[in-house]
């Protein structure tokens, strides 16, 4: 039943919208959907669609911005992911959640990360969700699993598997070099065997970035199929197709035959560099599971080994952590004929990879040092043997003719365990071969249970040292969006510098930020405690270069730039409830995710019903393109809905906003 206090905003909103010669800031356009994961013959049987999510916009180069350039039929591309369901271990991530002990590998182990980091009353649920994937059978979901989940990529070697995402450009999905047996060169690709079925079926990818030519993102290995189980080369790789090539981007430390074979590497982030794509990430250079350091001591972590009855409801096939060791210690071990070897995880650096037309490719390490040392420390804590080393490179802009790198790195926190903090990285000469490391200020973590982080991480960083990025709290404190101008004395959250939007201790994530300074992202808007948070898309104005109607040092939802009450409910603009911005360019378009409603919402109001609550919703990605001569007085906010409906119909945040503090923590796009 209607709220009376939902008809008198819903008239206020009318009669406002009637005043207007026009509405809204930004039109939305909803990007084609085109995956193949449809056509799969996946086990599990569902009229569930998938789950399309945006990565990020291409860049628009000198192109004027198009609130004074009429973009209407712009053609910037937009690059997402889509989803079969859960995916436990996301790929975007280059160690799980951000938790550097590298332990969630098991149901048990997600419901502890949720518990400890998010608090959730549901986490047993959720945990649940992301192992067994959506719409598991309760106590029965060895037998009625769900879509998706990370058991399902566990038990592949018995199993088999068949893709849970799919890298896409516009809504059409990418081939990568995985799926071209050739493009396999590790020195044990002979021990790999056969493709097993399908190449593609059993790829997962996603697009992080196009750059001219050049497009680029994360892809899995294929499955194979040998005499003793079903391995995959690889977990994940960083990928470039450049016209006609498919490009891997093998590990840049080629330090043992585990590393060289089967160590991850990530392309996060692109830029044009003379005449190049410079491409930067991480690369794994060490395991992190066993070492043993120049002085013959080993240090070794049996958690990061998960136990084979958790994964198959069954003991048989067996995994053991003395063969797990193998993989790591001994050089003549064949990787791909222990089940073990497929769980290996790793210690990884900032790195680079310069790509030319041709697919040549010239790698290069970011994080400085080699062997056991990388920024000043070993592989693994000495004092913490679940800990080591990590750094990543999320974003790269060129200023003064020289790489930006944001990302993070490793701090040993007064040598008491290492943290993930948030650094940013400049190229010291043209050819690369040296850089600098410095940690943003502010944002320092500190020993003891009450400290106040427990890691940070730069996201973005544009042509004007900009840099944007997220500072998790420890344990239930909540995930706080940031600035920082390289030269300021400190980072500034944004739930001090705009309050209104940003309230106390609510969930922030500030994806990218365009060259103007415009920085977008999610908050909150709902305060609800011990259970998931609504949160929608905004854009912040960080610096003096505000762009057609949107002032500096303030916010907005992306809802209320969209929002056209003059057009009616059942608009195109009324249509969607944008959940996340996930990249801008300089010409101020906006990738973002959305829930869609066929037909529109009830009314404009944030929280309007779709189809009373009993109506599908989806997850579907879109493109904001700027109304070219919109002004203030074109942004009318959305009301408040107070009544929530108990159900909304395929409108769980779950697979996006229970992950919030991992998988979308590590998007960025500028």
């Amino acid at each position: 039943m209607p709220h009376k206090m939902l008809k008198l905003s819903t008239l206020a909103i009318l009669v406002a919208g009637a005043s207007q010669a026009s509405a809204a800031v930004y039109d939305i356009q909803q990007v084609n959907e085109n995956s193949t994961l449809v056509d799969q013959p996946y086990p599990v049987q569902s009229d569930r669609a998938l789950t399309y999510v945006s990565t990020g916009i291409e860049s628009s180069g000198s192109d004027a911005s198009c609130f004074t350039t009429d973009c209407t039929n712009n053609t910037y591309k937009v690059t997402g992911q889509a989803l079969r369901g859960s995916q436990g271990k996301p790929l975007e991530e280059t160690v799980a959640y951000n938790a550097n002990e590298q332990h969630v590998n098991d149901e048990s182990s997600l419901w502890s990360y949720c518990s400890y980091n998010l608090g959730y009353e549901s986490c047993e649920d959720w945990a649940k969700r992301e192992f067994f994937g959506v719409g598991y059978t309760k106590d029965d979901e060895f037998n009625a699993p769900g879509l998706g989940g990370l058991q399902k990529k566990s038990a592949a070697w018995v199993k088999g598997y068949l893709s849970n995402s799919q890298g896409l450009v516009d809504g059409t999905p990418i081939t990568t070099f995985a799926s071209n047996p050739d493009k396999y060169q590790g020195t044990q690709k002979d021990n790999l065997g056969s493709f097993n079925g399908s190449a593609k079926e059993s790829i997962d990818s996603t697009v992080n970035g196009v750059v001219g030519d050049f497009v680029y993102g994360i892809t899995s290995s294929a499955l194979f199929k040998n005499a003793h189980g079903k391995p995959r080369a690889f977990d994940k790789r960083g990928f470039v197709n450049a016209g006609g090539n498919d490009i891997a981007l093998d590990p840049v430390a080629a330090t043992s035959p585990l590393v060289s074979n089967m160590g991850q590497t990530q392309a996060n982030a692109g830029v044009l560099f003379n005449d190049q794509l410079l491409v930067v990430g991480s690369s794994a250079y060490s395991p992190s599971f066993y070492v043993e350091d120049a002085n013959g001591k080993i240090y070794k972590d049996g958690d990061k080994l998960p136990n084979a009855n958790d994964i198959l409801n069954t003991g048989t096939p067996s995994l053991d952590f003395s063969r797990f060791e193998t993989c790591a210690k001994d050089s003549s071990t064949d990787l791909y004929a222990n089940w073990e070897c497929q769980f290996s995880t790793f210690a990884n650096e900032a790195a680079f990879w310069l790509v030319d037309a041709n697919g040549d490719v010239k790698p290069g390490s970011i994080s400085t040092g080699s062997g056991d040392q990388r920024d000043g420390l070993a592989v693994i804590d000495r004092d913490n043997e679940d800990l080591s080393f990590q750094a990543s490179a999320k974003s790269v802009a060129l200023v003064n003719g020289l790489p930006l790198a944001a990302g993070y790195s490793t701090s040993n926190v007064r040598d008491d365990f290492y943290a993930m903090q948030a650094a940013y990285f400049k190229a010291d000469n043209v050819d690369l071969t040296s850089w600098t490391r410095t940690f943003v200020p502010g944002l320092s973590i500190k020993p003891g249970d009450d400290r106040d982080f427990t890691y940070t991480i730069a996201n973005a960083v544009n042509n004007q040292s900009m840099i944007v990025g997220d500072a998790k709290g420890n344990g239930e404190k909540p995930l706080r969006a940031y600035v920082y101008k390289i030269g300021d004395s400190s980072a500034q959250f944004l739930d001090k510098l705009v309050p209104n939007l940003f309230f106390k201790d609510s969930n922030s994530h500030a994806s990218a930020v365009n060259n103007h300074d415009q920085v977008v992202g999610w908050v909150d808007t709902t305060n609800g405690t011990k259970v998931e948070r609504k949160h929608r898309a905004f854009t912040y104005i960080a610096g003096d270069d505000a762009q057609g109607p949107l002032a500096s040092k303030e916010a907005w939802l992306l809802d209320d730039l969209t929002n056209d009450p003059k057009s009616g409910n059942a608009s195109v603009a009324n249509s969607y409830r944008i959940i996340e911005a996930t990249g801008i360019n300089d010409a101020g378009v906006i990738s973002a995710t959305a829930l869609f409603c066929d037909g529109g919402y009830d009314n404009t109001s944030q929280n309007a019903y779709c189809g009373g609550g009993n109506k599908v919703e989806k997850y579907v990605s879109v493109k904001l393109t700027p109304i070219k001569g919109a002004k203030a007085s074109d942004i009318i906010k959305r009301a408040e809905q107070e009544d929530e409906p108990v159900k909304r119909s395929g409108g769980s945040l779950g697979i996006l906003a229970l992950t919030a503090l991992g998988f979308i923590g590590f998007r960025r796009r500028k």
